[in-house]
């Protein structure tokens, strides 16, 4: 079990504590719950569906990381096809607080890169922010999602009335919907190249056309990447770079131990994620960022 998770596990049930230990102890555990796991925590507890993702918030929010704040939010996102996924908030120290990623997106950036397709609940342990419903409004489920807070259940659209969305800028697409950006082309070999152009094909962003995406590889080897998740607001887009970060730490990496850093985007895109994704590698003291527009 990674050491996070041990303090808020000692708060759980006795038998939420028997059942969920051997899932936190396996080595390949990413910070989700297949339909079978869910299935077993439930039979072992009694617990249902909303109650059990309450019961789990806490080993959720333990992912969190906040230097600046020191307010840790966790957040579950329940995927179309039954999979439960972690989300956590995540600041640089240092770099400006809109580099931060918030736990909804981390939660919703994770089950994307899951191979969903969209989520029909999401729970979280305090009520979202403007920011975060913004973000949600654009989901390809954004009519029929709903929020779980620990004192209540409610459909987003009641926490976003009057909302503004892809369809006001004539936008047919949503975020979540698959994507297959199969115009961008790389000669390179590179694994980590090549895993940056496969989660570039698969970005959002329909208002710049700025498809991209980070690959980071860290010393024990592992490669994670992040998609670029544009919004109709434009502010609450979320970069590759924080999302790839978010990814890494869900799944227990430490970000202090990148390697290297590759970012690859669209050369007819209208907008750039280099220095932003740049200023992010400087706030960890990482290595200096690769970069190819294709």
């Amino acid at each position: 079990m990674h050491p996070r998770f041990a303090k808020p596990f000692d708060t759980l049930s006795a038998p939420l504590k028997a059942a969920v230990q051997p899932i936190l102890d396996s080595a390949d555990f990413n910070a989700r719950f297949t339909p079978e796991q869910v299935a077993t925590l439930k039979a072992a507890t009694g617990l249902d569906d909303r109650a059990l993702r309450l019961a789990l918030l806490p080993l959720a929010a333990a992912c969190s990381v906040a230097p600046i704040s020191k307010f840790y939010v966790g957040a579950i996102a329940c995927g179309l096809s039954g999979t439960w996924y972690f989300g956590a908030n995540m600041e640089f120290a240092g770099q400006g607080l809109f580099h931060s990623v918030h736990a909804e997106q981390s939660a919703i950036s994770n089950a994307w890169l899951g191979g969903e397709t969209g989520i029909s609940e999401i729970t979280v342990n305090y009520t979202p922010c403007g920011h975060c419903r913004q973000f949600m409004n654009e989901l390809s489920t954004a009519k029929i999602l709903k929020v779980s807070l620990p004192d209540d259940l409610s459909a987003l659209q009641s926490f976003l009335p009057h909302s503004f969305g892809p369809a006001d800028l004539d936008i047919t697409d949503a975020l979540m919907s698959p994507q297959d950006h199969a115009e961008l082309e790389l000669q390179s070999e590179d694994p980590l190249w090549q895993a940056a152009l496969a989660a570039a094909r698969q970005s959002y962003a329909p208002y710049s056309q700025g498809y991209a995406a980070v690959a980071l590889l860290f010393a024990d080897g592992r490669i994670f990447s992040g998609r670029y998740a544009e919004n109709a607001a434009f502010n609450p887009s979320l970069p590759p770079m924080q999302m790839a970060c978010a990814h890494a730490v869900l799944n227990g990496e430490d970000l202090a131990t990148i390697r290297r850093a590759v970012l690859l985007e669209n050369k007819n895109g209208q907008i750039s994620q280099r220095d932003s994704a740049q200023s992010t590698l400087k706030a960890l003291g990482s290595v200096e960022l690769e970069y190819q527009a294709v």
